[in-house]
């Protein structure tokens, strides 16, 4: 999730609410249960056992990145909503910015 999350970033996720467009979540990895992925909320549609979303990499030509076009949508009830991000080599603290997804990550 380059530029967004830098490695040793921590997060505060949440269960539950509706996926918003541009939104950090977390969820288990389709392909792999024991690990979790951190991406960012595409489209969100509704399906017969719930909201589902578009889960997009913000860097998907990194080598290594991966998405829902590799994995399909994600469930929401399965994923956390990030609400905060602390930031490694300062260890600020940072609310995360829903509104504004193009937003300096530093905030």
């Amino acid at each position: 999730m380059l530029p967004t999350l830098q490695p040793g970033d921590g997060l505060l996720a949440l269960r539950g609410g509706r996926p918003r467009d541009g939104e950090l979540r977390v969820f288990p990895d389709p392909r792999l249960s024991a690990r979790y992925l951190v991406k960012r909320v595409g489209e969100v549609r509704q399906s017969a056992s719930g909201a589902v979303f578009e889960a997009l990499s913000d860097n998907a030509g990194a080598p290594g990145a991966t998405d829902s076009r590799e994995f399909g949508w994600v469930a929401a009830k399965k994923s956390y909503r990030v609400v905060w991000k602390i930031r490694e080599k300062t260890r600020e603290k940072t609310p995360e910015a829903r509104a504004d997804p193009g937003a300096d990550s530093d905030r």
